[in-house]
């Protein structure tokens, strides 16, 4: 059985602390705050009211041979470097920390964090370019320029079936699922299935191939979606709006 720790019960640890709940896993949390571990106390397998500044403390109650240990002490930064650089010394071989911006994260890998989380960044980075384009509906980065996203099939392969298609080559997506119209969930389907106007097509792709394809700029560059170039400003009715109202 896995064994793992969560040291600082933010939000995000909060979160992690149901979900792993949920798997066969054993689970040990530490926190300053006696309210919040209170919550959690009889549902995990240990529970401390500690301190992590100290190192001792951390020496005591972290086993050296725990499989992972999440740092969610994102609100004091000087801590979750400090706990996260104790882990490290003691020996713990994964520590995955919380961070609230790249500086801090770069900090948090040069102190031993073996992994850094965004929650903040990486449900924008996820939520945004749904909201920009009709043709996306959701986009998951889940490696480097590698996303798994839902789009609507390209106007000119409906009717063909995915074989006919051929969207690996020409598109440069590999289908996984589809969703029909009628449908709730997506199921997955032969290579004589035809494309039809209102299936979502669950893909596997590069982030320029999910941006060409939904009309969305997915990183960098300026505003998503906006035609205007560099140091241009927008010219959408919000932008109208604001020059209107400033005036009053």
């Amino acid at each position: 059985m896995k064994q793992f720790g969560i040291i600082g019960l933010g939000k995000f640890g909060r979160r992690m602390v149901d979900e792993l709940l949920k798997a066969d896993v054993e689970l040990l949390i530490l926190d300053k705050n006696p309210e919040v571990v209170e919550l959690f106390k009889n549902r995990v397998a240990a529970a401390y009211v500690a301190d992590a500044l100290n190192e001792e403390t951390i020496r005591q109650t972290i086993p050296q041979d725990i499989d992972t240990v999440i740092v969610d002490t994102v609100d004091n930064m000087d801590v979750s470097i400090l706990v996260t650089h104790y882990l490290r010394k003691i020996g713990i071989r994964e520590i995955i920390a919380v961070a609230g911006t790249d500086q801090h994260g770069e900090i948090m890998e040069a102190v031993g964090a073996t992994r850094v989380i965004y929650p903040n960044k990486e449900a924008a980075l996820r939520i945004a370019p749904t909201l920009v384009s009709s043709a996306l509906f959701n986009y998951f980065p889940i490696a480097e320029n590698i996303a798994l996203a839902e789009l609507k099939p390209p106007e000119k392969v409906v009717g063909m079936s995915l074989i006919e298609s051929d969207l690996r080559n020409v598109y440069g997506i590999t289908v996984i699922a589809v969703r029909e119209q009628e449908h709730e969930s997506f199921s997955f389907v032969s290579g004589t299935y035809r494309l039809q106007p209102e299936d979502t097509l669950l893909v596997v792709a590069p982030g320029e191939v999910i941006e060409k394809m939904s009309h969305v700029r997915l990183s960098g560059g300026h505003t998503m979606g906006s035609k205007a170039g560099r140091g241009e400003r927008p010219r959408g009715p919000l932008a109208r709006f604001k020059r209107v109202f400033s005036r009053r």
